[in-house]
C-alpha cells in the first residue's frame, strides 16, 4: 500500500500521527511544508500518497492552495484538511474544492486513526472503480440479464434484419440500438433516431417520409424525411407501439421493398436502411385491441431483444453509478464525487421505476446537490431513502428508523444510556395503554401520549431518585435528549440538517449530541 503523507509544520502533530498510524501498519511520509509536498508529486519515481493529511496553515503556503493543486494532478486522491476551530469556515470551503474530510484541532487521536482508515478504504476502493471504468464499454453490465443482451448483440452484428427491442421506459433501448448499428456492416453509415411517440400525427409523416415544396401550408422547401437521412444506415423508430394506425401501413410498405413517397410527391423514392424498432407496450395486446396491425407486428418482429429492468440486474447498480457520477461531474466541470458503501446498499436496494434513466438523473442531483465529496445515505434523494426503509434493514452504519413520534414515550423508560451504566426505571408507559387500542395495532391519541410521557418521565425520576445515585439530572437528561433526537431523526428519514431545523438546535449540536449519547 502506498504510504499515507502528513503535511504539518508542527513537528509534534506529525510525530503523534506517525506513531498511531504506524501502529495501525499504515506506512507514513511526513513533510513540513507544502512545497515538499509538490516536488513529491512532480517526482515521475514516486508513487504518491494512498492519502493526503495536510495542515490548513503553514509557511510557505496553505493548505487550500496545496488541495486544489494537489486535485488537479489526482482528482481521486482523499485530502484530509486539518484545522483549528478558527480556521472552521476554510475548511468548510475547502469541501467545494474536494476534500475529503476535515479534521479539528485539537483532535482524539483514535478517531483522526479512524478517519484516516476510512479514507484509506475509499482510495481502495476509487482505485479498483477507476480500473474497472478506465476503458469503460459503451454499455456497463456484469448481471446475467445483460451478458445475454450483450450475446444476442454480438450475434446480430454482422446482419441486417430488422430487430424489436422491448423493455420498460428508462432502461436503454436506443443505447442497444446504437450498439447493434455500431457493430454492423453499417457502422459507417447514419444513425438516425425518432421517438414516434413525441411527433404529434400531423407532423409525423412528414418527418418519416419527408414532403415535396408546396405539400402543405408552409413547406416552402423540399425536406428529406428520417427514411432518407438514415439511407445507408439505421433508423431507430422508439415506441413503435404508438404509431398512428394510418402510418402503420404506409412503414409496412417500405419494410417491404424500401419503396416510400414523401408527402405530397408523386415519385417514388427508394431506401436502404436498416430498421430497429423498441416499444415498452405489449405489442400483442395491442395487436388484440386492434390498434397495431398484425402484419406490421411480424414484420418488426423478427429477432426480439428484451432488455432488463435495473430492479433485475442490481450488481450493476454499482457501477453503473460511479460512472454516472463521473460523466455528471465531467460534463458539469466540476470535481467527481464519490459514493460509499452504504448510500450504494440504499440504492441497490431501491426499486428504480424510471430504470437506468432514473438513476442517471439521481447522480445528476447528486453531483449539484450533495454537500460533501463523500455521497453518505442521507445524501440520497428522497425517494431513494424512503424506498429504502420499506421491507428492507438499513444498511450498516446507516441511521435506523425508530418508532414513529405518537408512540415514542412509551420508551421513554427504555431509552439507551451510557455503556456501564445499568437503568433501574421502570418502563411503565407502556403498561398505561388501552389493551384493545394495543391489540388494534393503533397508536395512542395525543391525549393519552402525553399522560403517558409525563407519567414515564414521572416514574423514572422516582425511580432514580429512590437508589444512591447522584447523576439523576444528567440521566435523565440525556434519556430525554436521546429519545428527541432519535424522534426527530426518524421523521426526517435521518437527515441531521432538517433534523436540528426541526428541534430548533444547530448543526454542530445534534452532531455532537449524537456522539456524547452515542446514538452513532
Amino acid at each position: 500500500m502506498k504510504p499515507i503523507w502528513i503535511v504539518d509544520d508542527d513537528q509534534s502533530i506529525r510525530f503523534v500521527l506517525e506513531k498511531a498510524l504506524l501502529r495501525d501498519n499504515l506506512p507514513t511520509r511526513s513533510f513540513t511544508n507544502a512545497r515538499d509536498v509538490l516536488a513529491a508529486l512532480a517526482d515521475d519515481n514516486d508513487r504518491g500518497p494512498q492519502v493526503l493529511v495536510s495542515d490548513i496553515r503553514m509557511p510557505g503556503g496553505s493548505g487550500l492552495d496545496l488541495l486544489e493543486k494537489v486535485k488537479a494532478k489526482l482528482p481521486g486522491l482523499p485530502v484530509i484538511i486539518m484545522t483549528a476551530y478558527s480556521d472552521l469556515d476554510s475548511a468548510v470551503s475547502a469541501f467545494q474544492g474536494g476534500a475529503f474530510e476535515y479534521l479539528p484541532k485539537p483532535f482524539d487521536l483514535p478517531k483522526a486513526v479512524e478517519l484516516i482508515r476510512r479514507a484509506v478504504e475509499e482510495s481502495q476502493r476509487e482505485e479498483v472503480a477507476e480500473e474497472l471504468t478506465a476503458d469503460a464499454p459503451e454499455m456497463l453490465g456484469q448481471a446475467p440479464a445483460m451478458q445475454d443482451v450483450f450475446r444476442a448483440i454480438g450475434r446480430l452484428s454482422q446482419s441486417n434484419v430488422t430487430v424489436m427491442i422491448t423493455g420498460e421506459s428508462g432502461s436503454g433501448k436506443e443505447l442497444v440500438a446504437r450498439a447493434l448499428h455500431k457493430h454492423s456492416p453499417r457502422a459507417n453509415g447514419p444513425f438516425v433516431a425518432i421517438n414516434t411517440a413525441a411527433i404529434p400525427k400531423d407532423l409525423l409523416e412528414s418527418e418519416l417520409f419527408g414532403h415535396e415544396r408546396g405539400a402543405f401550408t408552409g413547406a416552402q422547401t423540399m425536406r428529406r424525411g428520417r427514411f432518407e437521412q438514415a439511407d445507408g444506415g439505421t433508423l431507430f423508430l422508439d415506441e413503435i407501439g404508438d404509431m398512428p394506425f394510418d402510418l402503420q401501413t404506409r412503414l409496412l410498405r417500405v419494410l417491404s421493398d424500401g419503396h416510400f413517397y414523401r408527402v405530397g410527391g408523386h415519385g417514388a423514392v427508394k431506401t436502404n436502411v436498416r430498421v430497429i424498432a423498441a416499444t415498452h407496450q405489449n405489442l400483442e395486446q395491442r395487436v388484440k385491441e386492434g390498434v397495431f396491425r398484425e402484419d406490421l407486428f411480424h414484420r418488426l418482429n423478427v429477432i426480439r431483444l428484451r432488455l432488463p429492468a435495473l430492479r433485475e440486474r442490481r450488481e450493476d447498480i454499482p457501477a453503473l453509478t460511479r460512472h454516472f457520477l463521473q460523466q455528471s461531474a465531467a460534463q458539469l466541470g466540476v470535481e467527481p464525487k464519490r459514493i460509499s458503501e452504504a448510500a450504494l446498499v440504499y440504492l441497490s436496494e431501491f426499486g428504480f421505476p424510471g430504470n437506468v434513466r432514473q438513476l442517471e438523473n439521481i447522480c445528476h442531483w447528486l453531483t449539484v446537490m450533495a454537500p460533501a465529496q463523500l455521497i453518505e445515505p442521507k445524501d440520497l434523494p428522497p425517494e431513494v431513502d424512503v424506498a429504502a426503509h420499506v421491507g428492507h434493514p438499513a444498511p450498516v452504519g446507516a441511521i435506523r428508523p425508530v418508532e414513529p413520534v405518537s408512540s415514542f414515550p412509551a420508551g421513554l423508560a427504555e431509552a439507551p444510556i451510557r455503556a456501564g451504566v445499568a437503568s433501574q426505571a421502570t418502563p411503565l408507559a407502556g403498561s398505561l395503554m388501552d389493551d384493545a387500542e394495543l391489540r388494534a395495532g393503533e397508536a395512542p391519541s395525543a391525549q393519552v401520549a402525553m399522560s403517558t410521557w409525563e407519567l414515564g418521565l414521572d416514574a423514572d425520576a422516582h425511580a432514580l431518585l429512590a437508589t444512591d445515585r447522584c447523576d439523576v439530572w444528567d440521566e435523565l437528561t440525556r434519556r430525554f435528549e436521546s429519545r428527541l433526537i432519535l424522534a426527530a431523526l426518524a421523521s426526517t428519514r435521518g437527515r441531521r440538517i432538517e433534523a436540528a431545523q426541526r428541534l430548533g438546535i444547530g448543526r454542530n449540536t445534534i452532531t455532537r449530541k449524537i456522539q456524547e449519547l452515542g446514538l452513532e
